[in-house]
């Protein structure tokens, strides 16, 4: 009897100990990330609009073009794939948007960008997309900035619509703002 105690501590002890062992692996990954998760966040009234991202640093490289080549897909943003949450229905770029979350893609050109919301999460980049699964494409316009961004940013923007906000994405010397209206 004493003994199967013993044994059931002991292993509870190995179980305890791979457990704490793994947790600090996975600290120390998350650490180590050369691309900090970031988040940016909206609310309205009851309407709550977040962007979770990972935020690559330019590091002297050149970023659209060669990095993020044009016309093709991009994560839009480092590691896992870009996601977004609406807790009510709006209007994305002037279409309809179901409240969920949804990944983030962008094809990136060098006037235009294709902005692309997918159903698929938990995707690792672009390297998982499937087009079959988009909900939502829409083209908007680029911009080169005056200012340079060393990191990638996502963000949001007042517009001149009280019921409307601008979601931005800049990096280097390139920015999009997406419209996003709020709907009642």
């Amino acid at each position: 009897m004493i003994k199967r105690i013993i044994i059931r501590i002991a292993l509870m002890l190995i179980v305890l100990i791979s457990g704490l062992d793994n947790l600090w692996g996975q600290t120390r990954l998350a650490e180590k990330r050369e691309s900090p998760l970031e988040m940016a966040t909206y609310k309205f009234k009851d309407t709550y609009i977040k962007v979770t991202y990972g935020s690559p640093y330019k590091r002297g490289r050149e970023i659209f073009g060669d990095l993020v080549p044009y016309g093709r897909v991009w994560r839009t943003g480092a590691n896992e794939a870009t996601e977004l949450t609406c807790t009510r229905n709006l209007m994305f770029g002037g279409k309809f948007l179901k409240a969920g979350t949804y990944s983030l893609f962008t094809i990136p050109g060098e006037s235009t960008w294709i902005v692309i919301l997918n159903k698929e999460l938990g995707q690792l980049g672009a390297f998982e997309y499937d087009r079959t699964k988009d909900i939502m494409r829409i083209e908007l316009p680029s911009k080169k900035t005056p200012d340079s961004s060393e990191n990638f940013l996502i963000n949001f923007a007042p517009s001149e619509n009280e019921k409307e906000v601008i979601l931005f994405l800049w990096w280097d010397q390139t920015s999009i703002n997406i419209p996003i209206g709020i709907l009642n």
